[in-house]
C-alpha cells in the first residue's frame, strides 16, 4: 500500500473511530442523569426507585459536593437535573443561564450536627465558647471543605457565630464532601465531626452528640433545577416526581424536611 493510500486508510479509521465515541458520548446523553449533594444518596436513591415507573426509566445519579458539581455543568457535563445542598450554586448556574429558571424550586431543609464514634461517652453543650478544640484535642474536626462545600460553609458559619472557629481552625480536617467528613469519624479517625443530621442517621457507627441551633447559620435549604441544556424527556417528569407525596414520605423518612406542597403523582 502507498504512503498515501496508507494515510488516508487511517484518517478514515480515525474519524469513524472518533464518530463511534461521538455516538455512545450522544446515547449516554439521553439517559436521564442527575447530579446531586452526596448527602441525598439514601433518601435519593429510594426516591428514584419509587419513580421509576411514574418516570419512565430510573435516572443515573452522581453524588459529590454541590460545588463540585456546579463547576462540572459549567465546564459542559452532561447532566439534566441539579440538586444543590444550598441555593447558593443553583444561584451560580442560574446567574450563567445554565439552569431552566422557572424550575427552580426550594426543595428540602437539613440541620446540621456534631456527631462523634457510635462508643464515644461525649455529651456536649452547644453554646457560644464551646472550647470544641479541647475537645477535639490532640484529634481534627472532620467538616466538609469549609469554603465550597454547603455543610462545611454552614458548619464554619455556626462556629463563627459561636465565637470558637479561630480556636478550632487549624484543628479541621476538610473533607472533599460531608459523606467523606462522616466516614472520617465513623471510621475513627476524627473524634468530632460537623455532617448534616440526616447523614448522621445514615451511618450506625456514628452518634449525634449536639444539634446546632438553626439561629447560628444560614437556614439550609436544597434546591432543584432542570438544566438548560437537558434534552432528555424525562427530566420534566422526575422533578414532578420529587415533589409528591411519595418522595415526601421517603425524604422525611431520612430526616429531612419537605418545603414544597406535594403535588399529586
Amino acid at each position: 500500500m502507498s504512503p498515501r493510500k496508507y494515510a488516508y486508510g487511517a484518517l478514515v479509521a480515525a474519524l469513524l473511530a472518533t464518530g463511534g465515541f461521538w455516538a455512545q458520548g450522544a446515547a449516554a446523553h439521553e439517559k436521564l442523569t442527575v447530579f446531586a449533594a452526596a448527602s441525598l444518596k439514601n433518601a435519593l436513591d429510594a426516591v428514584n426507585a419509587a419513580c421509576e415507573a411514574e418516570v419512565g426509566e430510573a435516572a443515573t445519579i452522581s453524588y459529590a459536593a454541590s460545588s463540585a458539581l456546579a463547576r462540572q455543568i459549567e465546564q459542559g457535563a452532561p447532566a439534566h437535573i441539579f440538586v444543590s445542598a444550598d441555593l447558593d450554586w443553583v444561584a451560580y448556574l442560574s446567574d450563567k443561564n445554565l439552569t431552566v429558571k422557572d424550575t427552580e424550586t426550594k426543595l428540602l431543609g437539613n440541620r446540621i450536627v456534631l456527631i462523634a464514634p457510635a462508643d464515644s461517652g461525649a455529651a456536649i453543650e452547644i453554646a457560644p465558647g464551646l472550647d470544641l478544640a479541647a475537645l477535639v484535642g490532640d484529634g481534627r474536626l472532620a467538616m466538609a471543605n469549609v469554603d465550597s462545600v454547603p455543610a462545611g460553609k454552614y458548619g464554619k458559619a455556626a462556629l463563627e457565630k459561636l465565637g470558637v472557629w479561630g480556636s478550632v481552625e487549624g484543628k479541621v480536617a476538610q473533607a472533599e464532601n460531608v459523606r467523606a467528613a462522616l466516614a472520617l469519624v465513623s471510621t475513627g479517625e476524627a473524634p468530632l465531626g460537623i455532617v448534616y443530621a440526616t447523614d448522621a442517621a445514615a451511618d450506625p457507627k456514628v452518634k449525634v452528640v449536639a444539634t446546632f441551633p438553626e439561629d447560628t447559620h444560614p437556614p439550609i435549604v436544597y434546591a432543584v433545577a432542570q438544566l438548560a441544556e437537558a434534552r432528555d424527556d424525562h427530566a420534566p417528569a422526575f422533578l414532578k416526581c420529587l415533589q409528591t407525596s411519595k418522595a415526601k414520605a421517603l425524604f422525611e423518612q431520612q430526616g429531612f424536611t419537605v418545603l414544597v406542597p406535594p403535588v399529586s403523582n
